[in-house]
């Protein structure tokens, strides 16, 4: 392991599946995965041909990475979430009223990848059960209102698109909308059932979503622009 100056610490882990070097980015280090035959040297060359690209991606992933830290309260649509320092040696979460609490141990900075990766695994695992609860619920509701009809809902961790819907009707909805304002999660669901009605962005497209939306598609589009999945 090395801490470069530009990119932070670089971890370097030999794999004997791998066939050929890559990098794994994060907001600020890089994981190498090393063929077999491959040193630490090589490694280091191929971050110095494709290093500014590195440092542009690093940066994209940190103005979309949200920090759960003491002091900031993160709400989504049906939990706030509290973080805080506790006399413990384990990290704990638990929901309850409305509260999720996290807790974890003096010694662990709160910075920390390892810690920020716990915080969010508990908020994923919240976040993935109110989704079921609360989207598939919401999509039959805004279908019955509007008269789309589709062949199913489905709740994935997708960190690259709110929703998607495919020529079978199956919507498929990212469990991170329950962290949007409600008007703008049932935005992505009108969205995803104006699809099964056009599969496209056409003219036509838009009609059905202004339709649905009072004529607010533009501004809701503007405004989703505003929120990032967290990376």
């Amino acid at each position: 392991m090395i801490q470069d100056k530009d990119l932070g610490k670089i971890e370097f882990k030999q794999n004997i599946r791998a066939r050929r070097m890559s990098i794994r980015i994060l907001s600020d280090s890089l994981q190498v995965n090393l063929p077999v035959g491959y040193s630490e040297n090589d490694g280091l060359k191929f971050i110095e041909k494709i290093r500014l690209k590195l440092i542009k991606r690093q940066k994209s992933i940190s103005s979309q990475t949200i920090k759960l830290n003491e002091g900031k309260t993160l709400t989504t649509q049906t939990f706030d979430i509290h973080i805080r320092k506790a006399e413990r040696n384990t990290l704990y979460a638990s929901l309850k009223s409305g509260i999720l609490n996290i807790e974890f141990p003096q010694h662990l900075s709160v910075n920390d990848v390892q810690t920020q990766t716990y915080f969010w695994n508990a908020v994923n695992y919240f976040l993935r059960k109110e989704a079921k609860r609360i989207l598939p619920h919401r999509t039959q509701m805004l279908a019955g209102k509007y008269g789309f009809s589709y062949t199913d809902v489905k709740i994935q961790s997708s960190k690259t698109r709110w929703g998607s819907c495919n020529r079978k009707k199956n919507i498929n909805l990212s469990f991170y909308l329950m962290l949007l304002p409600e008007y703008l999660a049932d935005y992505v669901i009108l969205h995803e059932l104006c699809h099964t009605k056009e599969m496209n962005h056409s003219p036509r497209f838009w009609e059905w979503m202004d339709r649905v939306t009072d004529g607010k598609a533009k501004k809701y589009r503007t405004e989703l622009k505003n929120y990032s999945i967290p990376k």
